[in-house]
């Protein structure tokens, strides 16, 4: 015991082990603290052997993968562990012993006992005693308070894959789609069983994939001969849901890499394909120019996905971002670092850009529809960047910039609620922009009346927000402006005196019409009244009267 201490000693020589404190803190949890030398000296010991011999069995589960004999040490160490808790489990049969221990004792025994099983491949062994841990710490989980009963269920989780691992060898074909929904929704497995479900997972889908000859994107059919990219698109659709139903943020981060990793070396493998010389002597088909060839075009689809998930992936951490500025005020109380709209902008570009290498994609340069609804999304995108480069400026204190970026976060928003249309459903996995465009109008008034209050700070006395054009207010109503002389004595409110404004003068009015008149002829009446006239002058000489 002591040469082994040393070695362990030598082996991890910079480890800082405060013996006296762990010592004195075994002594009081123990037993030492009512005189109950017994327990300290047999349980705990005890205990600590068994985990010290699965550690070590661990840690050569490690190593045995590039050096294969280890493995035989592994089962040793196993084995060894599992001795270790059947004597801790006699132990605790005392009546000194409260039956909590005993249960404890009796699931770590059967934990053990199920992981040794499993190394020898002994199915059914290993899944009774499996179950029989999952039923004792079932028990004790619902037996005391959730604080307690968190640690119960963890291990629960942790071994319920192994128990569908051994069904599954024992012959119950279903236990197969619960072991991948089970590594799909942890992102991933640890520990004895991690290496065997990857193997079988890739195993069950190479068999899938031997009946999958072509794959449909976009009204287009093209053939499908890689092994590694037929098992990549059958198990997409699975990762997809896993991403969805994902717990948590770090769960759903992990798996976003995983697809991301897988995506890649798919398209490795048709980038092998893709000589040089044959993609320029099939990028045009006889009889249908400009089509690319069906390698290009499913490299095309494979890039697609990729650069789908690294969007859904950066907007997954964008959202998880802009919770956190929600608590911003409760952060900065208790001291830690907050969240800053600058990290948002960053996500937004990488986004963005992903945006432009779908549009320049082989084979859909034509695909108007295609290119329309990546405009769209392009337009989404932009106005959020716009709005946190606001936020960021608000900050700072630069009113006029966040203003003037408020109103093109609105015009972006506009843009896309008019040219939506046939488009909607391909935007609804997107942000909302109507919510963005209720907090864009919400945030003007918040930040006008913030300028305002902050209009006598030196440095916002300088701001072309306050520069005055020298018109009067009003002639200015639709701009908002910070104009101290509003509040003095020497208010400018109009022009006066006003100026003078031209006026159109009073018409004259030309009889332009009489020059063209032809009055008609009087001859006759004219004689007549001469005729009259001289003889009644002559009568009237003579005195004659009529």
């Amino acid at each position: 015991g002591v040469l082994q201490l040393g070695q362990a000693l030598i082996l991890s020589a910079l480890t800082q082990i405060p013996v006296l404190q762990i010592v004195k803190e075994s002594q009081q949890q123990h037993g030492l603290r009512h005189g109950d030398f017994q327990r300290y000296r047999y349980l705990l010991l005890i205990l600590m052997d068994a985990e010290r011999a699965w550690s070590y069995a661990m840690q050569l589960k490690q190593e045995a993968n590039t050096e294969p004999r280890k493995r035989f040490h592994l089962l040793s160490r196993l084995r060894k562990a599992v001795k270790h808790a059947e004597e801790l489990e006699r132990l605790c049969e005392s009546n000194r012993v409260d039956a909590k221990t005993k249960l404890e004792a009796q699931a770590y025994m059967a934990y053990l006992t199920g992981m040794l099983r499993f190394e020898h491949q002994e199915w059914k062994a290993a899944m009774e005693a499996f179950n029989k841990c999952k039923t004792i710490y079932e028990k004790l989980a619902n037996a005391f308070t959730e604080e307690q009963a968190v640690l119960y269920n963890q291990r629960v989780e942790e071994i319920s894959p192994n128990i569908r691992y051994c069904a599954y060898n024992i012959g119950d074909q279903s236990a197969m789609n619960e072991l991948m929904q089970m590594r799909l929704r942890s992102g991933g497995t640890e520990g004895l069983l991690a290496e065997k479900l990857e193997a079988l997972i890739t195993q069950t889908r190479a068999k899938q994939a031997a009946t999958m000859s072509e794959v449909e994107w976009r009204g287009r059919t093209v053939p499908v001969k890689i092994d590694k990219v037929r098992i990549f698109l059958l198990g997409l659709a699975d990762n997809e849901a896993a991403i969805v139903q994902a717990e948590n943020e770090e769960t759903k981060e992990r798996l976003f890499e995983s697809l991301l990793s897988e995506c890649r070396d798919a398209i490795q493998a048709v980038r092998e394909d893709l000589k040089p010389d044959q993609k320029q002597r099939e990028h045009s088909l006889e009889g249908d120019s400009g089509k690319v060839s069906n390698i290009q075009y499913l490299h095309s689809y494979l890039t697609y996905i990729k650069l789908s998930t690294a969007i859904k992936r950066n907007e997954s951490m964008a959202k998880s971002l802009q919770k956190a500025l929600l608590q911003q005020q409760r952060s900065e109380e208790d001291g830690k670092r907050t969240a800053r709209p600058q990290d948002l902008i960053r996500l937004y570009d990488i986004i963005l850009q992903n945006l432009v290498e779908l549009t320049q994609l082989p084979g859909l340069e034509e695909d108007k529809n295609f290119q329309k609804e990546i405009g769209l999304k392009t337009l989404v995108y932009k106005a959020y960047r716009c709005f946190f480069i606001a936020q960021s400026y608000v900050l700072v204190k630069k009113w006029s910039e966040a203003l003037v970026l408020y109103e093109r976060v609105l015009k972006y928003a506009g843009e896309v609620q008019s040219g939506a249309g046939a488009f909607t459903n391909s935007l609804k996995e997107l942000p909302d922009v109507q919510d963005l465009i209720t907090q864009v109008n919400a945030e003007k008034y918040s930040l006008q009346a913030a300028a305002i209050l902050d209009a006598n700070d030196n440095h916002e006395t300088e701001s072309p927000s306050q520069v005055k054009d020298g018109k009067p207010l009003s002639e200015r109503f639709e701009t908002f402006c910070l104009d101290p002389s509003l509040v003095s004595k020497q208010v400018s409110l109009v022009h006066f005196p006003p100026g003078f404004q031209p006026i159109p003068c009073k018409p004259l009015f030309f009889d332009l019409a009489l020059n063209h008149v032809a009055f008609p002829p009087l001859e006759d009446k004219v004689e007549q009244k001469a005729k009259s006239g001289l003889t009644g002058y002559i009568k009237g000489i003579f005195g004659f009267k009529s």
